[in-house]
């Protein structure tokens, strides 16, 4: 078969992977840049902007493809599986139309709400700025905090909240005035205080099967200060928990996508067929929706698949024939921890277009290496503004895996950073004692 990938950071590397390792499928790869681990593992790579549906319209005429990944948020929000459908392809991606669950935060926030469905914060959106001003200071009081969010994609850096990244109520509404000001609506909601997690959902329309939980880390410097960032890094742990959730947490949580899914069919018509990916918070008394993504997280994907035993084209196949509960989907128990590789200055003032080294003989046995927003050129690898190289130490155990992670990194040579309390204990037994004290144990 013909699989027809588009994307070219390392999501899309790290599915390419996958792809590949069933031994069913050539893949056809479209992105904006030369990806060094797609080229690899692609029967053919088409360049061109993500943007261009119909740059990859032609591209899918000419390789006929069984059916198409899509790893990015804005070709899915933009329409590429829409415009895919009317060739006859369908995609593991939803709809423009149920692809609104990332696209506006808006829509989410109405539609959990409107189906009664649990886990949303106390909120509103706001069309115009009469009792802006009001509402955040009303949060700011009776829930301690409050969170602005931009209604589009953002790339992970829309989404401020008061006392990591706004100071005050007066800096809360100016950030909300410049939302309105971008896109004629902001959703204003209350603080949540607790642990958030990952858990990504294969989707068929009506049936959903979680992968393992993750803990991501967006924030970009150690200890989960400075700026958000697209993330850092990530980790899951061999149980398929996480060592501060309850197997309850992430039921409940399950539980929750499965009426999302069901609430987009009956407000749409249309079935969500690809990765539904809820971000969600263990607070005091259970679990509550931060938002939903329509597609792989990055780099949570990094966690799952390297470790996933189903086989990934079947998955895929079980999903657009709607009949992802015929098939058992198994991991393996390992502990996963993923490390990104960022230009200095990431992510306000990255320096881009500098050259980068990686030395394969310090990357350990085991360590899977996915390539990011890099670009291959005949005289080597250069940085993008953007991250540019993971890596995932998979073991037994958390500190096993994460020792592998921080000694891959440091393989890589160049203007570049990382951060190396991901995966560690210390920062791990700072979160579990931070859920103790949320959950008054």
């Amino acid at each position: 078969m013909n699989v027809l990938l588009v994307g070219n950071g390392a999501r899309e590397h790290c599915i390419a992977e996958a792809l590949t390792r069933s031994g069913r499928v050539s893949v056809y790869a479209y992105g904006k840049a030369k990806n060094p681990g797609i080229l690899q593992l692609a029967q053919h790579y088409r360049q061109g902007a993500l943007n261009a549906i119909q740059s990859v319209v032609e591209y899918a005429n000419e390789v006929k493809p069984d059916f198409a990944v899509i790893g990015p948020d804005d070709p899915i929000a933009d329409g590429v599986a829409d415009a895919l459908l009317e060739l006859g392809i369908h995609s593991v991606a939803p709809l423009r139309t149920v692809a609104r669950l990332e696209s506006s935060k808006s829509f989410t926030r109405d539609l959990v709400e409107k189906y009664q469905i649990p886990g949303n914060p106390k909120f509103k959106v706001f069309y115009d700025t009469k009792g802006l001003a009001d509402y955040i200071r009303e949060l700011d009081v009776a829930m301690g905090g409050f969170v602005i969010k931009a209604d589009g994609l953002t790339g992970g850096k829309g989404v401020k909240v008061s006392g990591d990244h706004l100071a005050s109520v007066e800096e809360g509404e100016a950030y909300a005035r410049e939302c309105l000001e971008k896109s004629g609506r902001v959703v204003v909601e209350e603080k949540f205080i607790g642990q958030e997690f990952s858990l990504m959902s294969f989707v068929d329309g009506r049936n959903v099967s979680d992968m393992p939980p993750v803990q991501d880390h967006k924030r970009a410097f150690e200890g989960d200060r400075g700026p958000n960032t697209g993330g850092m890094g990530s980790y899951s742990d061999a149980n398929h928990l996480l060592p501060f959730l309850t197997r309850k947490d992430v039921e409940d949580a399950h539980e929750i996508t499965v009426r999302v899914a069901q609430a987009l069919f009956e407000e749409t018509g249309v079935l969500f067929k690809g990765i539904m990916y809820g971000g969600f918070i263990a607070v005091k008394d259970g679990v509550r929706l931060i938002e939903y993504n329509a597609r792989f997280g990055d780099p949570e994907v990094m966690n799952v698949l390297p470790i996933l035993k189903t086989d990934f084209v079947e998955i895929c196949e079980a999903i657009l024939a709607g009949r992802l509960h015929q098939l058992k989907i198994e991991y393996e128990n390992k502990a996963t921890v993923c490390k990104y590789v960022v230009p200095e200055g990431y992510p306000d003032k990255p320096k881009f277009g500098e050259k980068i080294e990686i030395d394969g003989s310090k990357i350990p046995d085991g360590v899977k290496m996915y390539y990011s927003s890099v670009d291959q050129r005949d005289d080597g690898l250069y940085l993008s503004a953007s991250r540019a190289v993971a890596f995932v130490g998979i073991a037994d155990t958390l500190p096993v895996a994460e020792q592998a992670a921080e000694q891959a990194v440091n393989a890589v040579k160049g203007p570049v950073f990382h951060r190396a309390d991901i995966g560690t204990e210390g920062l791990i037994r700072k979160k579990i004692s931070h859920m103790k004290q949320v959950r008054g144990h």
